[in-house]
């Protein structure tokens, strides 16, 4: 038999450890791993790489700045050009799902270069009534912004597709659509995605600083205390065990939200933790300006040494981005850090980062990189075995990475939406030089060579 294509003398990386093995490809599968060379039309060297299960960006904001069809072709070419072959996307949306879910998935349809899964975000009534349609339509978790609400609760909600008006909002994502959002997803089987910060808290904190002409980003990270993650971190919890329901936290950065999920995870709520790369290489003690302004703020470095060190030590379960696909022109749209936009792209970054600053620098193995950037994903969000593996017949996702290469990152690397990029100049060593997709190879040497289109809605099942 003739296979499509087996990648050669590549170290593999699986859970249990490195293996030097030939990977076979057949009709977007992987058929196996060998020490043979079977007949192929496609024989792909990887000497001197390392192969990985292709990565999962758990957390991206994509479709809020530009619309979803110009958006999921720019921010997946973002996603191949950085060893991304699946990413998850934050959607946004005012109303009923009934009227404006079904545009937006056509309009993903035939844009994306990588595969893309969706969270849908809830913050009225009728969308708690609307759940189930959701998982109909391939839907299989859910988010709450425990932020928004009173007078921080402005936000942008994603575009209609094929227009280019930002579409504004004010919310209330109070506790009584917080325990209905979690008693009907315990009841689907789904799990809660949770933005985790009490936003009566931040805007009597945002207040305070005002009042004191305070600036900056440790303003910003004051205004908004980790206490106040702590105080939605035992909210939510006490309604995740309430029902039954698994709680997913976003974008953990600080050592005291940490430290109550641990408290939490003892009480008995079953909880997933993800964290981001910002989390683990910025802090407002070392950058200027605003850019690296983002919700919740970047901490301190003693922060960010907790967040390897929990990472080392696999309390932490996955790694995504926050990725928001935006231009300087809004980040930057005042004078102060309390006008600034909240967040900014890093969906080319993450893998660069993590093997030059945490497997380059022994803080975390390879065999931990692929469960946090991989394998947890596909099997907390319910796309295991097909994602998240180098097993027989899942997908043929794999990313090969070159430990030694050096580059420094500039924004205009990726083509993504964004003129900007918060780690501008920083040089990393180590990074994705093949990302393939069910079998096709999407990007090469930091060029897309894949065809638009190629990326699929993955199909999910309830955990």
């Amino acid at each position: 038999m003739t296979y499509d294509a087996v990648i050669t003398g590549s170290h593999v990386i699986l859970p249990r450890g490195i293996v030097d093995r030939n990977i076979i490809i057949n009709d977007g599968k992987i058929v196996g791993l060998t020490n043979d060379l079977p007949a192929c039309d496609h024989k792909i060297n990887g000497n001197g790489l390392i192969s990985i299960p292709g990565p999962i960006d758990t957390h991206v904001h994509y479709g809020v700045y530009s619309s979803i069809d110009q958006a999921a072709k720019t921010e997946s070419h973002a996603a191949a050009i950085g060893g991304i072959t699946t990413m998850m996307r934050m959607l946004r949306l005012g109303g009923s799902f009934k009227s404006s879910l079904q545009s937006q998935l056509d309009a993903s349809a035939k844009n994306h270069y990588v595969d893309y899964a969706i969270h849908a975000s809830i913050f009225s009534k009728q969308q708690i009534h609307e759940m189930k349609f959701c998982v109909d339509k391939g839907i299989t978790s859910f988010k709450i912004y425990m932020n928004l609400g009173g007078d921080v609760g402005h936000v942008f909600m994603d575009m209609s597709p094929y227009t280019s008006e930002l579409e504004s909002a004010n919310v209330d994502v109070n506790n009584q659509i917080i325990e209905e959002t979690v008693k009907n997803a315990a009841s689907l089987g789904c799990p809660v995605l949770v933005h985790a910060e009490d936003y009566e808290s931040c805007s009597c904190g945002i207040k305070t600083a005002k009042e004191k002409n305070r600036d900056g980003l440790a303003a910003w990270s004051e205004s908004r205390s980790p206490e106040f993650e702590v105080k939605a971190i035992k909210t939510v919890c006490k309604y995740g065990r309430d029902y039954g329901c698994t709680i997913y936290f976003v974008h953990i950065g600080s050592e005291q939200a940490l430290q109550q999920i641990e408290n939490e995870r003892k009480l008995g709520t079953k909880i997933f933790v993800e964290t981001c790369p910002h989390y683990l290489t910025l802090s407002y003690e070392k950058q200027t300006g605003y850019l690296a302004k983002v919700m919740p703020p970047i901490r301190t470095q003693k922060d960010n040494n907790v967040i390897w060190n929990a990472l080392s030590n696999n309390t932490i379960d996955t790694i995504g981005t926050d990725h928001v696909a935006n231009q300087l022109k809004l980040k930057l749209g005042g004078e102060n850090v309390w006008s600034a936009l909240a967040g900014f792209p890093g969906i080319g970054t993450i893998i660069p980062i993590l093997l030059s600053e945490g497997v380059n620098k022994d803080r975390i193995t390879l065999e931990q990189l692929i469960r946090f950037t991989s394998l947890n994903a596909a099997q907390i969000f319910g796309m295991y075995p097909k994602k998240g593996t180098l097993d027989k017949d899942s997908d043929a996702d794999i990313t090969l990475i070159d430990l030694k290469k050096e580059k420094k990152v500039s924004s205009d690397l990726f083509g993504g939406f964004s003129d900007y990029v918060v780690y501008e100049g920083m040089k990393l060593k180590g990074w994705p030089v093949k990302t393939m997709v069910r079998g096709k190879i999407i990007a090469e040497n930091f060029e897309v060579i894949g065809k638009l289109g190629h990326g699929k809605l993955v199909e999910r099942h309830v955990t």
